[in-house]
């Protein structure tokens, strides 16, 4: 199954994609923008062009598991890209994946405008990595 995954932000979200294997997240893009009513619009034409069966949503947790206000706009816009596409989307627990997603660049000695432009498609590595890993870590098949 071709699964996306969406780190939402508020000026660049990161899209990931795995192919149909679903053993490795890839980067496939980054949205740049700023309006909450064009950006669904722009994740669901990402979706059709990856062709993705299923969508995967960072939910924003604080660090002690509670959900705040970025929390509840990740479950919105999960709803709304939904509705767009009428493709599945479940929301998976981001905590920690721009931190990860830094050290990911650190390591790589990512720098200036290119690690700004880049750390959100990391970040969407992670979170669609943790989900695939965690969907083989319960049996589910392709």
């Amino acid at each position: 199954m071709i699964i996306m995954s969406v780190d939402l932000g508020k000026a660049r979200t990161g899209i990931a994609v795995c192919d149909k294997s679903e053993f490795l997240a890839s980067p496939y893009t980054v949205i740049f923008e700023k309006s909450p009513q064009k950006l669904p619009e722009k994740v669901a034409q990402a979706a059709k062009e990856c062709k993705a069966e299923l969508i995967v949503v960072g939910l924003p947790k604080n660090m002690d598991g509670t959900e705040g206000e970025s929390a509840q706009n990740a479950r919105s816009f999960a709803e709304q890209l939904t509705g767009l596409t009428g493709i599945e989307t479940v929301m998976q627990d981001e905590r920690g994946t721009t931190v990860t997603a830094h050290n990911y660049l650190n390591a790589t000695n990512t720098r200036g405008k290119k690690r700004k432009n880049t750390v959100d498609a990391v970040a969407a590595v992670i979170i669609l990595q943790d989900y695939l890993d965690s969907r083989r870590g319960r049996g589910v098949q392709q």
